[in-house]
């Protein structure tokens, strides 16, 4: 059986960040003006194996919204507590060929996905509660024990978010419409956009995505958070979906699920290897982190990543039990 070395991967990882952490190109999304003291040039990556070893490196300690990749976690919960079939009675799992913020639906009424943002407020719907703090309450229980530690919504960044839903309000009523949403337009746009303001740091953040890679077992607590299917449902919808209109692109070079939002987050999971989580605000057209694009490129590269292609994941950062060399 092979473990990870820590002083190779936390050697490895200082190198490659080094390649891009002067990249200053992008601009940090809109809603950051309304939120103070939230560095905009701010950089930071963290890895976590499904064998429990975490490395990182840069403004590690810096909290940020998770934003969009909330979707992810929260199609998880969704799926865990509801099950398969209730939720796809809901959301499709295509990628919609448009824009995140557009009204993406099959001729049925549901949504393509669950990770652009009409299906990100259907998925918000589908969890259990009977109203908004019920919902949000469930989600942050789970979304802690993704971590492996206590997380909070901020106020600052909710606040800030609420005064730019006139989309999104718009896009659920049209839900409401059509029958398809479970609940109050009002309440389920002001619960989703709660989700979207939790904040993690790189190291809980990529403890989530090695949760996932490793199952639905928190490698650093060892519980199980989340089924196995579950897991491989997520990671897929990932893959196809997670990227927005780069999803294809981004499957066919990098490889690697993942989920990016506009807080600079960045979130990936290589089944049975690691989670990969990286922040800096600066984005590009598509609303994903310059800076992330470059780490997760990397990564895949050197760490043979890619879904598709490795052979030996990790390959020179995993050794023997007892080989010290």
């Amino acid at each position: 059986m092979k473990t990870t070395n820590p002083s190779r991967v936390s050697e490895q990882l200082a190198r490659l960040i080094s390649t891009v952490k002067e990249d200053r190109n992008g601009a940090p999304s809109e809603y950051l003006e309304d939120v103070e003291d939230r560095p905009v040039d701010g950089f930071a990556v963290a890895v976590c194996t499904t064998d429990g070893v975490a490395v990182s490196e840069g403004e590690t300690q810096q909290a940020f919204a998770l934003q969009s990749v909330s979707k992810a976690l929260t199609y998880a919960v969704a799926l865990q507590e509801r099950g398969m079939d209730a939720v796809l009675e809901r959301v499709g799992v295509e990628p919609s060929g448009m824009a995140f913020n557009e009204l993406s639906l099959h001729s049925d009424g549901r949504p393509y996905n669950p990770l652009i943002n009409v299906g990100a407020i259907m998925t918000h719907g589908l969890i259990p509660g009977n109203d908004e703090d019920a919902r949000l309450e469930l989600l942050l229980d789970r979304y802690s024990q993704l971590a492996g530690t206590d997380l909070t919504i901020s106020e600052d960044v909710w606040d800030a978010e609420t005064a730019r839903a006139h989309q999104n309000l718009g896009l659920a009523h049209m839900l409401a419409a059509s029958q398809m949403l479970p609940d109050e337009a009002h309440e389920v746009v002001r619960g989703y956009l709660g989700q979207c303001s939790v904040e993690v740091t790189v190291e809980q953040l990529a403890t989530m995505g090695a949760t996932l890679a490793s199952g639905g077992v928190n490698p650093v607590t060892g519980r199980r958070v989340l089924a196995e299917w579950v897991c491989q449902q997520v990671m897929s919808v990932m893959l196809s979906c997670g990227m927005y209109n780069a999803s294809g692109q981004w499957m066919a070079e990098v490889g690697i699920p993942a989920k990016s939002g506009v807080s600079g987050a960045l979130l990936g999971a290589v089944p049975g290897a690691l989670g990969i989580a990286s922040w800096s605000p600066r984005l590009d057209e598509q609303g994903t982190s310059v800076r992330g694009i470059g780490v997760f490129e990397a990564l895949s590269a050197d760490w043979d990543l890619h879904v598709l292609r490795h052979r030996d994941a990790m390959a020179g950062l995993r050794e023997a039990a007892g080989d010290g060399s």
